[in-house]
Protein backbone atom coordinates (compact mmCIF):
# COMPACT_ATOMS: atom_id res chain seq x y z
CA UNK A 1 0.00 0.00 0.00
CA UNK A 2 1.32 3.36 -0.74
CA UNK A 3 1.72 5.78 1.71
CA UNK A 4 2.67 8.48 0.25
CA UNK A 5 5.31 9.50 3.53
CA UNK A 6 2.92 8.92 6.29
CA UNK A 7 5.33 7.27 8.32
CA UNK A 8 7.22 10.46 8.26
CA UNK A 9 4.27 11.85 10.56
CA UNK A 10 4.64 8.65 12.52
CA UNK A 11 1.26 6.78 10.93
CA UNK A 12 3.03 3.53 10.34
CA UNK A 13 0.00 1.49 9.38
CA UNK A 14 -3.40 3.57 8.44
CA UNK A 15 -5.95 1.22 6.80
CA UNK A 16 -5.88 3.19 3.68
CA UNK A 17 -4.10 6.13 2.48
CA UNK A 18 -5.77 8.46 -0.47
CA UNK A 19 -3.73 11.04 -1.94
CA UNK A 20 -5.61 14.07 -4.15
CA UNK A 21 -8.75 12.07 -4.69
CA UNK A 22 -11.22 13.68 -7.51
CA UNK A 23 -14.74 15.07 -6.01
CA UNK A 24 -16.59 12.28 -7.07
CA UNK A 25 -14.08 10.07 -5.33
CA UNK A 26 -14.14 12.17 -2.26
CA UNK A 27 -18.25 12.13 -2.02
CA UNK A 28 -18.53 8.60 -2.12
CA UNK A 29 -16.01 7.73 0.21
CA UNK A 30 -17.85 10.40 2.43
CA UNK A 31 -21.52 8.73 1.77
CA UNK A 32 -20.32 5.66 2.38
CA UNK A 33 -18.96 6.58 5.68
CA UNK A 34 -21.91 8.02 6.91
CA UNK A 35 -20.23 11.51 6.80
CA UNK A 36 -23.22 13.57 5.23
CA UNK A 37 -26.39 13.14 2.57
CA UNK A 38 -26.02 14.89 -0.83
CA UNK A 39 -28.95 17.64 -0.93
CA UNK A 40 -30.91 17.84 -4.45
CA UNK A 41 -28.50 20.10 -6.04
CA UNK A 42 -25.60 17.16 -5.43
CA UNK A 43 -24.32 19.55 -2.80
CA UNK A 44 -22.50 17.29 -0.06
CA UNK A 45 -23.98 18.51 3.04
CA UNK A 46 -22.85 17.51 6.58
CA UNK A 47 -23.23 18.98 10.41
CA UNK A 48 -19.94 19.94 12.39
CA UNK A 49 -21.73 18.56 15.81
CA UNK A 50 -20.51 20.48 18.62
CA UNK A 51 -18.51 23.49 17.07
CA UNK A 52 -20.39 25.28 13.72
CA UNK A 53 -17.84 28.39 13.73
CA UNK A 54 -14.46 28.78 14.88
CA UNK A 55 -13.11 28.26 18.45
CA UNK A 56 -10.84 31.09 19.13
CA UNK A 57 -10.21 29.93 23.26
CA UNK A 58 -8.81 27.05 21.65
CA UNK A 59 -5.97 28.47 19.52
CA UNK A 60 -2.78 28.53 20.46
CA UNK A 61 0.93 28.83 19.25
CA UNK A 62 3.91 27.37 20.05
CA UNK A 63 6.12 29.36 21.75
CA UNK A 64 9.94 28.97 21.08
CA UNK A 65 13.04 31.28 20.79
CA UNK A 66 12.94 31.27 16.93
CA UNK A 67 9.92 32.58 16.52
CA UNK A 68 9.08 34.49 19.80
CA UNK A 69 10.36 38.30 19.58
CA UNK A 70 8.06 38.02 15.81
CA UNK A 71 4.58 36.85 17.62
CA UNK A 72 2.19 39.61 19.34
CA UNK A 73 1.21 37.12 22.01
CA UNK A 74 -1.72 38.16 24.34
CA UNK A 75 -5.49 37.08 24.52
CA UNK A 76 -5.29 36.21 20.32
CA UNK A 77 -2.08 34.73 19.75
CA UNK A 78 -1.76 32.32 23.02
CA UNK A 79 1.61 30.48 23.37
CA UNK A 80 2.15 26.98 24.29
CA UNK A 81 4.86 24.78 24.92
CA UNK A 82 6.13 22.70 22.39
CA UNK A 83 6.54 19.55 25.03
CA UNK A 84 2.47 20.01 25.40
CA UNK A 85 2.13 20.52 21.79
CA UNK A 86 4.49 17.28 20.81
CA UNK A 87 2.28 15.06 23.30
CA UNK A 88 -1.17 16.03 21.26
CA UNK A 89 0.44 15.09 18.21
CA UNK A 90 1.64 11.90 19.94
CA UNK A 91 -2.10 11.62 20.93
CA UNK A 92 -3.42 12.66 17.45
CA UNK A 93 -1.33 9.91 15.32
CA UNK A 94 -2.12 7.15 18.18
CA UNK A 95 -5.65 8.22 17.05
CA UNK A 96 -4.96 7.94 13.41
CA UNK A 97 -3.27 4.30 13.40
CA UNK A 98 -5.33 1.74 11.23
CA UNK A 99 -8.11 4.32 10.18
CA UNK A 100 -8.74 5.44 6.80
CA UNK A 101 -6.52 8.69 5.71
CA UNK A 102 -6.99 10.90 3.37
CA UNK A 103 -4.43 13.46 1.99
CA UNK A 104 -4.69 16.62 -0.01
CA UNK A 105 -1.61 18.02 -1.28
CA UNK A 106 -2.03 22.06 -2.64
CA UNK A 107 -0.86 25.27 -2.52
CA UNK A 108 -1.67 28.54 -1.09
CA UNK A 109 -0.94 31.61 -3.02
CA UNK A 110 -1.84 32.44 -6.70
CA UNK A 111 1.51 34.24 -7.31
CA UNK A 112 4.31 31.46 -8.19
CA UNK A 113 6.72 33.55 -6.42
CA UNK A 114 4.74 33.41 -3.34
CA UNK A 115 3.10 29.82 -3.45
CA UNK A 116 3.49 27.66 -0.15
CA UNK A 117 2.87 24.05 -0.66
CA UNK A 118 0.57 22.26 2.05
CA UNK A 119 -0.06 18.76 3.09
CA UNK A 120 -3.78 18.61 4.75
CA UNK A 121 -3.95 14.85 6.34
CA UNK A 122 -7.47 14.24 7.21
CA UNK A 123 -9.42 11.87 8.81
CA UNK A 124 -12.49 12.61 7.53
CA UNK A 125 -13.16 12.69 3.30
CA UNK A 126 -15.95 15.61 4.00
CA UNK A 127 -13.04 17.66 5.06
CA UNK A 128 -10.72 16.81 3.01
CA UNK A 129 -13.01 17.56 -0.22
CA UNK A 130 -13.66 21.40 1.66
CA UNK A 131 -9.86 21.86 1.46
CA UNK A 132 -9.12 20.29 -1.78
CA UNK A 133 -12.15 23.29 -2.61
CA UNK A 134 -10.48 25.82 -0.99
CA UNK A 135 -6.99 25.15 -1.43
CA UNK A 136 -5.15 25.86 -5.52
CA UNK A 137 -5.02 22.41 -6.86
CA UNK A 138 -2.09 20.92 -8.29
CA UNK A 139 -2.16 20.09 -12.07
CA UNK A 140 -0.40 16.24 -12.45
CA UNK A 141 2.54 17.43 -13.43
CA UNK A 142 2.82 19.88 -10.07
CA UNK A 143 1.21 16.94 -8.01
CA UNK A 144 4.17 14.67 -9.53
CA UNK A 145 6.55 17.23 -8.45
CA UNK A 146 5.12 18.30 -4.91
CA UNK A 147 7.91 17.07 -2.92
CA UNK A 148 7.69 18.29 0.61
CA UNK A 149 5.42 20.37 1.91
CA UNK A 150 6.02 23.42 3.35
CA UNK A 151 3.61 23.12 6.16
CA UNK A 152 1.76 20.03 7.36
CA UNK A 153 -1.54 20.29 8.55
CA UNK A 154 -3.05 17.38 10.46
CA UNK A 155 -6.81 17.25 11.14
CA UNK A 156 -8.56 14.99 13.48
CA UNK A 157 -11.75 15.99 14.81
CA UNK A 158 -12.58 12.48 16.14
CA UNK A 159 -9.93 12.93 18.66
CA UNK A 160 -10.83 14.81 21.68
CA UNK A 161 -8.49 16.72 24.40
CA UNK A 162 -8.74 16.20 28.11
CA UNK A 163 -7.82 19.91 28.79
CA UNK A 164 -6.79 18.81 32.30
CA UNK A 165 -4.36 16.45 30.96
CA UNK A 166 -3.09 17.99 27.66
CA UNK A 167 -3.29 21.81 28.96
CA UNK A 168 -5.37 22.97 26.69
CA UNK A 169 -9.30 24.57 27.48
CA UNK A 170 -11.32 22.04 25.74
CA UNK A 171 -11.83 18.97 23.72
CA UNK A 172 -10.87 21.12 20.35
CA UNK A 173 -7.46 22.55 20.32
CA UNK A 174 -6.18 24.47 16.68
CA UNK A 175 -2.08 25.26 17.32
CA UNK A 176 0.21 26.31 14.88
CA UNK A 177 4.38 25.47 15.31
CA UNK A 178 5.94 28.11 13.19
CA UNK A 179 9.39 26.38 13.93
CA UNK A 180 8.29 22.92 12.48
CA UNK A 181 6.11 24.07 10.19
CA UNK A 182 3.12 21.79 11.41
CA UNK A 183 -0.36 22.59 12.44
CA UNK A 184 -3.26 20.54 14.66
CA UNK A 185 -6.53 20.70 14.66
CA UNK A 186 -8.08 17.94 17.22
CA UNK A 187 -11.21 17.83 17.97
CA UNK A 188 -13.63 20.22 16.13
CA UNK A 189 -15.25 19.41 12.87
CA UNK A 190 -15.91 23.15 11.43
CA UNK A 191 -13.99 23.14 8.54
CA UNK A 192 -12.84 26.57 8.86
CA UNK A 193 -10.47 26.05 11.01
CA UNK A 194 -8.05 24.59 8.59
CA UNK A 195 -8.91 27.44 5.65
CA UNK A 196 -8.17 29.86 8.76
CA UNK A 197 -4.61 27.88 9.69
CA UNK A 198 -3.54 28.14 6.40
CA UNK A 199 -4.43 31.84 6.25
CA UNK A 200 -2.90 32.34 9.62
CA UNK A 201 0.34 30.76 8.46
CA UNK A 202 0.00 32.73 5.00
CA UNK A 203 0.13 35.63 7.50
CA UNK A 204 3.18 34.92 9.21
CA UNK A 205 4.87 33.82 6.16
CA UNK A 206 4.18 36.48 3.77
CA UNK A 207 5.89 39.32 5.19
CA UNK A 208 9.34 37.65 4.89
CA UNK A 209 8.93 37.93 1.34
CA UNK A 210 8.26 41.36 1.20
CA UNK A 211 4.48 40.54 0.45
CA UNK A 212 0.99 42.40 2.79
CA UNK A 213 -1.22 39.51 3.45
CA UNK A 214 -4.60 40.68 3.97
CA UNK A 215 -7.89 39.67 4.41
CA UNK A 216 -10.34 40.99 1.84
CA UNK A 217 -11.66 40.87 -1.31
CA UNK A 218 -10.68 42.02 -4.48
CA UNK A 219 -11.61 42.31 -8.17
CA UNK A 220 -10.18 43.97 -11.51
CA UNK A 221 -11.38 45.34 -15.03
CA UNK A 222 -11.36 42.51 -17.36
CA UNK A 223 -9.71 44.16 -19.72
CA UNK A 224 -7.34 46.76 -18.13
CA UNK A 225 -6.33 44.59 -15.13
CA UNK A 226 -6.97 47.71 -13.05
CA UNK A 227 -7.72 46.28 -9.35
CA UNK A 228 -9.15 46.95 -6.24
CA UNK A 229 -9.21 45.36 -2.59
CA UNK A 230 -12.02 45.65 -0.13
CA UNK A 231 -11.50 45.29 3.64
CA UNK A 232 -14.13 44.74 5.75
CA UNK A 233 -15.71 42.45 8.87
CA UNK A 234 -18.82 40.38 8.76
CA UNK A 235 -22.04 42.25 7.77
CA UNK A 236 -20.16 45.47 6.03
CA UNK A 237 -20.74 44.03 2.17
CA UNK A 238 -17.58 43.26 1.41
CA UNK A 239 -18.78 40.31 -0.66
CA UNK A 240 -21.72 41.73 -2.01
CA UNK A 241 -19.80 45.01 -3.44
CA UNK A 242 -16.49 43.13 -4.77
CA UNK A 243 -19.20 40.97 -6.54
CA UNK A 244 -19.80 43.37 -9.77
CA UNK A 245 -20.55 41.79 -12.81
CA UNK A 246 -18.21 44.25 -14.85
CA UNK A 247 -15.20 42.82 -12.65
CA UNK A 248 -13.17 40.11 -12.46
CA UNK A 249 -13.23 38.53 -9.07
CA UNK A 250 -9.77 38.05 -7.84
CA UNK A 251 -10.98 36.36 -4.77
CA UNK A 252 -13.70 36.98 -2.00
CA UNK A 253 -11.49 36.58 1.61
CA UNK A 254 -7.43 36.46 1.50
CA UNK A 255 -4.72 38.04 -0.70
CA UNK A 256 -1.52 39.48 -0.66
CA UNK A 257 0.34 42.57 -2.02
CA UNK A 258 3.43 41.93 -3.72
CA UNK A 259 5.78 43.76 -6.13
CA UNK A 260 4.10 42.79 -8.86
CA UNK A 261 0.37 43.27 -7.67
CA UNK A 262 -2.32 41.09 -6.03
CA UNK A 263 -3.03 37.30 -5.20
CA UNK A 264 -5.60 35.00 -4.39
CA UNK A 265 -4.01 32.78 -1.49
CA UNK A 266 -7.16 30.84 -1.61
CA UNK A 267 -8.35 28.31 -5.03
CA UNK A 268 -11.91 28.69 -3.49
CA UNK A 269 -14.54 30.08 -1.80
CA UNK A 270 -16.30 30.02 2.15
CA UNK A 271 -19.36 31.52 2.03
CA UNK A 272 -22.21 31.68 4.73
CA UNK A 273 -25.82 30.43 3.44
CA UNK A 274 -27.68 31.74 5.72
CA UNK A 275 -31.05 33.04 4.34
CA UNK A 276 -29.00 32.61 0.82
CA UNK A 277 -31.24 34.59 -2.05
CA UNK A 278 -30.99 33.73 -5.34
CA UNK A 279 -31.93 37.25 -6.50
CA UNK A 280 -29.66 38.78 -4.03
CA UNK A 281 -26.53 36.47 -4.47
CA UNK A 282 -27.01 34.19 -7.61
CA UNK A 283 -23.31 33.70 -8.27
CA UNK A 284 -23.01 31.40 -3.93
CA UNK A 285 -26.27 30.00 -4.55
CA UNK A 286 -25.51 28.63 -7.98
CA UNK A 287 -22.45 27.78 -6.82
CA UNK A 288 -23.93 25.04 -4.40
CA UNK A 289 -23.77 21.93 -6.34
CA UNK A 290 -21.91 18.62 -6.75
CA UNK A 291 -18.49 18.94 -5.53
CA UNK A 292 -19.05 21.85 -3.40
CA UNK A 293 -19.44 20.86 0.63
CA UNK A 294 -22.44 22.55 3.11
CA UNK A 295 -22.17 22.53 6.58
CA UNK A 296 -25.31 22.83 9.02
CA UNK A 297 -27.79 23.49 6.27
CA UNK A 298 -30.68 21.86 7.09
CA UNK A 299 -33.05 19.81 4.23
CA UNK A 300 -36.32 19.03 3.77
CA UNK A 301 -37.55 15.46 2.87
CA UNK A 302 -37.01 16.08 -1.01
CA UNK A 303 -33.25 17.13 0.29
CA UNK A 304 -34.16 20.93 -0.63
CA UNK A 305 -31.84 23.05 1.46
CA UNK A 306 -33.88 25.84 3.48
CA UNK A 307 -31.41 28.59 3.98
CA UNK A 308 -33.33 30.47 6.31
CA UNK A 309 -33.31 27.53 8.84
CA UNK A 310 -31.04 28.72 11.74
CA UNK A 311 -32.03 25.73 14.23
CA UNK A 312 -28.20 24.19 14.01
CA UNK A 313 -27.09 27.81 13.74
CA UNK A 314 -26.74 31.05 11.94
CA UNK A 315 -23.40 30.13 10.62
CA UNK A 316 -24.54 28.07 7.94
CA UNK A 317 -21.80 27.62 5.11
CA UNK A 318 -20.36 26.19 1.95
CA UNK A 319 -17.44 25.61 0.48
CA UNK A 320 -16.64 25.24 -3.50
CA UNK A 321 -13.87 25.94 -6.00
CA UNK A 322 -13.55 29.38 -7.58
CA UNK A 323 -14.53 28.23 -11.37
CA UNK A 324 -18.29 28.06 -9.61
CA UNK A 325 -18.19 31.72 -9.89
CA UNK A 326 -18.99 32.39 -13.99
CA UNK A 327 -16.78 35.46 -13.33
CA UNK A 328 -13.66 34.73 -11.42
CA UNK A 329 -10.30 35.64 -12.38
CA UNK A 330 -7.86 32.02 -13.11
CA UNK A 331 -5.23 32.34 -11.85
CA UNK A 332 -6.41 34.64 -8.93
CA UNK A 333 -3.88 37.45 -9.95
CA UNK A 334 -4.03 41.08 -10.46
CA UNK A 335 -2.18 44.24 -10.91
CA UNK A 336 -0.99 46.97 -8.06
CA UNK A 337 -4.24 48.04 -6.59
CA UNK A 338 -5.91 51.64 -7.85
CA UNK A 339 -8.02 51.58 -5.13
CA UNK A 340 -8.49 50.31 -1.14
CA UNK A 341 -11.50 50.27 0.21
CA UNK A 342 -12.08 50.00 3.92
CA UNK A 343 -16.04 48.90 4.79
CA UNK A 344 -17.60 49.70 8.11
CA UNK A 345 -21.37 49.63 8.78
CA UNK A 346 -21.85 52.44 11.49
CA UNK A 347 -24.93 51.94 13.42
CA UNK A 348 -24.61 55.15 15.40
CA UNK A 349 -25.53 56.85 11.54
CA UNK A 350 -22.22 59.72 11.99
CA UNK A 351 -19.48 58.09 9.51
CA UNK A 352 -19.79 59.88 6.62
CA UNK A 353 -21.05 57.09 3.80
CA UNK A 354 -17.59 57.66 1.70
CA UNK A 355 -14.15 59.65 2.93
CA UNK A 356 -10.96 60.00 1.44
CA UNK A 357 -7.83 58.90 4.11
CA UNK A 358 -4.45 60.12 3.96
CA UNK A 359 -1.66 57.22 4.23
CA UNK A 360 -1.50 57.75 7.47
CA UNK A 361 -5.04 57.71 8.08
CA UNK A 362 -5.29 54.53 6.23
CA UNK A 363 -2.77 53.01 8.66
CA UNK A 364 -4.98 54.34 11.66
CA UNK A 365 -8.07 52.40 10.11
CA UNK A 366 -6.08 49.68 8.72
CA UNK A 367 -5.21 48.93 12.30
CA UNK A 368 -8.52 50.05 13.89
CA UNK A 369 -10.93 47.53 11.46
CA UNK A 370 -14.03 49.32 13.01
CA UNK A 371 -17.45 48.34 12.67
CA UNK A 372 -20.63 47.84 14.94
CA UNK A 373 -22.87 45.87 16.07
CA UNK A 374 -26.67 47.03 15.99
CA UNK A 375 -29.33 46.86 18.77
CA UNK A 376 -31.79 43.67 19.18
CA UNK A 377 -28.94 41.33 17.28
CA UNK A 378 -27.67 40.19 20.48
CA UNK A 379 -29.39 39.64 23.94
CA UNK A 380 -28.24 42.89 26.03
CA UNK A 381 -27.49 45.07 23.23
CA UNK A 382 -29.75 48.15 23.44
CA UNK A 383 -28.03 50.69 21.55
CA UNK A 384 -25.15 50.14 18.77
CA UNK A 385 -21.73 48.74 20.04
CA UNK A 386 -18.53 49.36 18.14
CA UNK A 387 -16.69 46.10 17.52
CA UNK A 388 -12.82 46.76 16.10
CA UNK A 389 -10.71 43.89 14.86
CA UNK A 390 -7.20 44.65 14.17
CA UNK A 391 -6.46 44.43 10.53
CA UNK A 392 -9.90 43.44 9.85
CA UNK A 393 -8.99 39.83 10.73
CA UNK A 394 -6.93 40.28 13.88
CA UNK A 395 -7.96 36.31 14.91
CA UNK A 396 -5.51 35.74 12.14
CA UNK A 397 -2.63 38.06 12.57
CA UNK A 398 0.31 36.29 14.33
CA UNK A 399 3.01 39.48 13.90
CA UNK A 400 2.88 42.74 15.91
CA UNK A 401 -0.01 45.26 13.91
CA UNK A 402 3.06 47.78 13.16
CA UNK A 403 4.76 45.22 10.86
CA UNK A 404 1.35 44.62 8.76
CA UNK A 405 0.91 48.77 8.97
CA UNK A 406 3.87 49.79 8.04
CA UNK A 407 3.96 47.32 5.10
CA UNK A 408 0.52 48.96 3.52
CA UNK A 409 1.87 52.86 4.33
CA UNK A 410 4.98 51.64 2.34
CA UNK A 411 2.55 50.27 -0.41
CA UNK A 412 0.26 53.38 -0.89
CA UNK A 413 3.25 55.96 -0.98
CA UNK A 414 4.66 53.85 -2.99
CA UNK A 415 2.10 53.14 -5.76
CA UNK A 416 -0.16 56.61 -5.20
CA UNK A 417 -2.70 54.02 -4.43
CA UNK A 418 -6.07 55.73 -3.56
CA UNK A 419 -7.80 54.64 0.27
CA UNK A 420 -11.32 55.34 1.14
CA UNK A 421 -13.31 54.50 3.82
CA UNK A 422 -17.15 53.58 3.09
CA UNK A 423 -20.09 53.76 5.37
CA UNK A 424 -21.99 50.81 4.32
CA UNK A 425 -24.29 51.41 7.84
CA UNK A 426 -27.01 54.09 9.12
CA UNK A 427 -27.89 57.47 8.25
CA UNK A 428 -30.21 60.11 9.40
CA UNK A 429 -30.08 58.89 13.08
CA UNK A 430 -28.18 55.24 14.39
CA UNK A 431 -29.96 52.11 13.87
CA UNK A 432 -33.67 52.14 15.30
CA UNK A 433 -34.37 56.11 13.72
CA UNK A 434 -32.20 55.96 10.97
CA UNK A 435 -32.28 54.28 7.57
CA UNK A 436 -29.16 51.73 6.07
CA UNK A 437 -27.20 53.54 3.22
CA UNK A 438 -29.14 52.46 0.24
CA UNK A 439 -26.78 49.98 -1.85
CA UNK A 440 -27.41 51.75 -5.12
CA UNK A 441 -25.87 54.98 -3.44
CA UNK A 442 -22.90 52.99 -1.99
CA UNK A 443 -22.31 51.29 -5.77
CA UNK A 444 -22.33 54.54 -7.32
CA UNK A 445 -19.47 55.66 -4.40
CA UNK A 446 -17.39 52.56 -5.20
CA UNK A 447 -17.67 53.17 -8.57
CA UNK A 448 -16.43 57.05 -8.71
CA UNK A 449 -13.62 56.01 -6.61
CA UNK A 450 -12.69 52.91 -9.16
CA UNK A 451 -13.42 55.37 -12.04
CA UNK A 452 -11.79 58.45 -10.42
CA UNK A 453 -14.68 60.48 -10.42
CA UNK A 454 -14.51 61.28 -6.77
CA UNK A 455 -11.37 62.83 -6.90
CA UNK A 456 -13.01 65.32 -9.27
CA UNK A 457 -15.59 67.11 -6.62
CA UNK A 458 -15.37 69.63 -3.82
CA UNK A 459 -14.11 68.24 -0.58
CA UNK A 460 -14.73 69.39 3.05
CA UNK A 461 -13.12 68.41 6.20
CA UNK A 462 -14.48 66.28 8.78
CA UNK A 463 -12.34 67.86 12.02
CA UNK A 464 -13.53 65.31 14.97
CA UNK A 465 -13.29 62.53 12.68
CA UNK A 466 -10.56 63.71 10.79
CA UNK A 467 -11.92 62.88 7.65
CA UNK A 468 -11.88 64.31 4.25
CA UNK A 469 -15.58 63.87 3.01
CA UNK A 470 -16.48 64.98 -0.86
CA UNK A 471 -19.56 67.04 -1.30
CA UNK A 472 -21.05 65.29 -4.23
CA UNK A 473 -20.71 61.76 -6.03
CA UNK A 474 -21.85 60.85 -9.29
CA UNK A 475 -25.11 58.55 -8.89
CA UNK A 476 -25.76 59.62 -5.30
CA UNK A 477 -27.80 62.80 -3.60
CA UNK A 478 -25.46 65.31 -2.27
CA UNK A 479 -27.75 65.31 0.70
CA UNK A 480 -26.32 62.02 1.83
CA UNK A 481 -22.50 63.09 2.10
CA UNK A 482 -22.82 64.73 5.31
CA UNK A 483 -24.17 62.54 7.85
CA UNK A 484 -24.56 65.49 10.44
CA UNK A 485 -27.55 67.02 7.67
CA UNK A 486 -29.08 63.60 7.34
CA UNK A 487 -30.45 64.09 11.44
CA UNK A 488 -33.27 66.05 12.29
CA UNK A 489 -31.62 66.85 15.55
CA UNK A 490 -28.54 68.06 15.07
CA UNK A 491 -26.81 68.39 18.87
CA UNK A 492 -28.27 64.59 19.11
CA UNK A 493 -25.80 64.34 15.94
CA UNK A 494 -23.31 66.33 17.97
CA UNK A 495 -23.41 64.23 20.83
CA UNK A 496 -23.12 60.66 19.32
CA UNK A 497 -20.84 61.61 17.24
CA UNK A 498 -18.55 62.07 20.06
CA UNK A 499 -19.23 59.65 21.74
CA UNK A 500 -18.05 57.42 18.64
CA UNK A 501 -15.55 59.26 18.70
CA UNK A 502 -14.11 58.55 21.86
CA UNK A 503 -14.43 55.08 21.26
CA UNK A 504 -11.78 55.20 18.52
CA UNK A 505 -9.31 56.90 20.58
CA UNK A 506 -9.96 54.80 23.61
CA UNK A 507 -9.80 51.36 21.64
CA UNK A 508 -6.52 53.05 19.62
CA UNK A 509 -4.75 54.11 23.23
CA UNK A 510 -5.12 51.07 24.96
CA UNK A 511 -4.22 49.03 22.09
CA UNK A 512 -1.21 50.22 20.16
CA UNK A 513 0.53 52.50 22.90
CA UNK A 514 3.80 52.23 20.78
CA UNK A 515 2.05 53.30 17.22
CA UNK A 516 3.78 56.17 15.62
CA UNK A 517 2.58 59.12 16.21
CA UNK A 518 1.54 60.53 12.85
CA UNK A 519 -0.59 57.42 12.73
CA UNK A 520 -2.18 58.46 16.11
CA UNK A 521 -2.49 61.89 15.02
CA UNK A 522 -4.36 60.79 11.65
CA UNK A 523 -6.86 59.30 13.76
CA UNK A 524 -10.62 60.87 15.63
CA UNK A 525 -10.16 63.60 17.92
CA UNK A 526 -12.28 62.01 20.88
Amino acid sequence: METFGLEKLGIINPSAVYRNLAPAKLVEKALERGEGVLSDTGALVVETGKYTGRSPDDKFIVDVPAVHDEIAWGKVNVPIEREKFEAIEAKMVAYLQGREIFIFDGMAGADPACTKKFRIVNELASQNLFIRDLLIRPTEEELANFGEADYTVIVAPGFKCIPEVDGVNSEAAIMIDYEKKKVLIAGSQYAGEIKKSVFSVMNYEMPKLGVLPMHCSANMDPETRETAVFFGLSGTGKTTLSADPARKLIGDDEHGWSETGIFNFEGGCYAKCIDLDPENEPDIYGAIKFGSLVENVILDEDRHPDYSDNRITDNTRVGYPIEYINNAAIPGVGGIPKVVIFLTADSFGVLPPISKLSKEAAMYHFVTGFTSKVAGTERGITEPVPTFSTLFGEPFMPMDPNVYANMLGEKIEKYDTKVYLVNTGWTGGPYGTGSRMKLKYTRAMITAALNGEIEKVEYKHDDLFNLDIPQSCPGAPSEVMNPRETWADKDAYDEMAKKLAGMFSKNFADKYPNMDKAIVEAGPKG
